[in-house]
């Protein structure tokens, strides 16, 4: 095999001298420049550390450009700005820890890795990247932040478990790995998903066709996610038999479910007394997860969301566990955290205002940045 890279390849920008050859004990730091060297076991660890054509390097000299790296052998130098370097030292620590554990470094697990790394998050990303779910038709399912990891957790931890947070978070997703897995393992006898009929801006009754044909396009998603884990074609089996059951939320009602494991989804569109009613169909051997956006409540003005107050119902419930996700658990498009977190700063924004006209402010802040009189 060819050594994984010439000397001369990755001297990086930023305007820091490289390391020079024969450099002496490290680390050092020299006017708040630190200099570290990563050394890897083999040219086959390296070069699956550092990503096909060096790919994975290339991403990280984009998410840190003060920092100058230096292949030479089987050693990598890492020059840069002393809050920096300490942050890539682990992050190829932890890069190693994939490559040992047959996990592909890509520019999609190093940005987790780097986002996680920034939120100076303690536990192992290497145990959050490499804890495997479910895998299915060739792709594997398993938690990609570590809030997401703490979430799985607390479903197989807990009978209850709401996962709170914006859109993109896995929140619905992961929790139908769950229920997939529990099935196959035979932990539970059937898979029941349900979420409210509520319209985002429309009225059932005028949409066209029979109530199945109103009702189906918001139970799709979970359909899509079904299929996503389990082979297509047993799908339509397993419901004409009842063992995977998409129904409305209105369905559940005088209903006990044992043996099940069930996701209430949408769930900040659930009145209070939806909720109630949800949640006492629990029945024996059964798992409950409830997920939901509280920020995108699509019910009638001035009613109330069942999401937003169980919290404060339950909160001293024993085994019922609320996981919030947040923006930087987003897992979609990079721009969909980008989106969720600017809409929650603009909400912000709009929440100081309403509190400055409540108190009578003579100059209230606009979200434009300008003031009014």
């Amino acid at each position: 095999m060819a050594e994984p890279m010439a000397d001369s390849a990755t001297a990086s920008n930023g305007g820091h001298p490289s390391v020079p050859e024969g450099a002496g004990s490290f680390p050092h730091s020299i006017d708040g420049i630190r200099t570290e060297i990563v050394s890897f076991d083999s040219p086959e660890q390296m070069v699956q550390s550092l990503g096909a054509h060096d790919e994975a390097l290339r991403f990280v000299e984009a998410s840190y450009p003060q920092v100058s790296f230096l292949a030479r052998g089987n050693e990598l130098s890492i020059s840069g700005p002393a809050r920096d370097v300490p942050n890539i030292m682990r992050l190829f620590e932890e890069v190693r820890g994939l490559v040992e554990r047959k996990t592909t470094v890509t520019p999609a697990v190093l940005q987790q890795l780097v986002t996680m790394l920034r939120a100076q998050q303690s536990a192992s990303l290497v145990d959050v990247l490499t804890y495997n779910i479910l895998s299915s038709r060739g792709r594997t399912i398993r938690p990609k932040t570590r809030n997401q990891k703490s979430y799985v957790d607390a479903i197989d931890a807990n009978t209850i478990v709401f996962g709170i947070g914006p859109a993109g978070t896995g929140k619905t997703y992961l929790a139908m790995a769950k229920a997939v897995q529990a099935l196959q393992q035979k932990d539970v006898s059937r898979i029941i998903l349900t979420r409210p009929a509520v319209e985002a801006g429309e009225r059932l009754g005028f949409l066209p066709g029979t109530l199945s044909d109103k009702i189906d396009p918001y139970l799709r998603p979970l359909y899509d996610a079904l299929h996503d884990m389990m082979d297509p074609d047993s799908i339509p089996r397993l419901m004409a038999a009842g063992t995977i059951e998409v129904a409305p939320l209105a369905y559940m009602r005088g209903r006990t479910l044992n043996d099940a494991f069930i996701i209430l989804d949408e769930a900040q569109n659930t009145t209070p007394e939806q909720m109630k009613m949800f949640l006492t169909r629990l029945g024996f051997g059964s798992k409950m997860v409830v997920t939901g956006d509280v920020t995108q409540v699509d019910l009638p003005s001035g009613t109330n969301s069942g999401l937003r107050i169980v919290r404060s119902i339950l909160k001293d419930v024993n085994d019922v566990n609320f996981s919030i996700l947040e923006a930087d658990d987003v897992v979609r498009h990079r721009l969909v955290g980008d989106i969720v977190s600017a809409y929650s700063r603009w909400d912000d924004a709009r929440a100081r205002e309403r509190a400055t006209h409540a108190n009578g402010g003579a100059h209230a802040p606009t979200t434009n940045g300008n003031t009014q009189p």
